[in-house]
């Protein structure tokens, strides 16, 4: 009897194990955030993981691609609206060419950061796709002087 439920309790725990290792996307202010099991992961810890399945591997590195082209570019920006304003605030005498050319960059790092979300989710998409985990949708409905609860699968 102890076998057994030393057997279950162990089949138990490889079976939330293997469950745990989807990876979630939550979306921040200025990027998104990668966790898996509450840890939250980088870039490069995310293209290790996803090593394992190839068109999600590939769809990350352009995602990675476009992301570094997007902080190139608006740091880039950054520091070209940045001194003009210092000058300005200074009191001094302002490029404001120069202010508009970091517009230019900054604005350009926009479909780079769309890109990189969109490649991200995708690769993501790809990755969890192996994780076929039934989501319950219950749902209460009321119709004339009754009620009833839905459960869609």
């Amino acid at each position: 009897m102890k076998k057994i439920v030393l057997l279950l309790l162990l089949s138990i725990s490889v079976i939330t194990i293997c469950l745990a290792q989807k990876i979630k996307v939550y979306k921040t202010f200025g990027g998104v955030r990668f966790e898996m099991d509450t840890v939250t992961l980088g870039l490069n810890q995310l293209l290790e993981i996803v090593l394992e399945n190839p068109q999600a591997y590939d769809e990350l590195r352009r995602a990675k691609t476009n992301y570094n082209t997007a902080g190139v570019l608006g740091f880039a920006g950054g520091i070209l609206v940045g001194f003009p304003v210092g000058t300005a605030i200074a009191g001094g005498n302002p490029e404001w060419g120069m202010a508009a050319g970091g517009a230019m960059l900054l604005l350009a790092s926009i479909p780079f950061s769309t890109a990189f979300r969109t490649h991200t989710m995708e690769s993501l998409d790809l990755y969890n796709n192996k994780f076929k985990i039934v989501r319950l949708k219950p749902e209460l409905q009321f119709y004339g002087t009754g009620a009833r609860l839905a459960i869609r699968f």
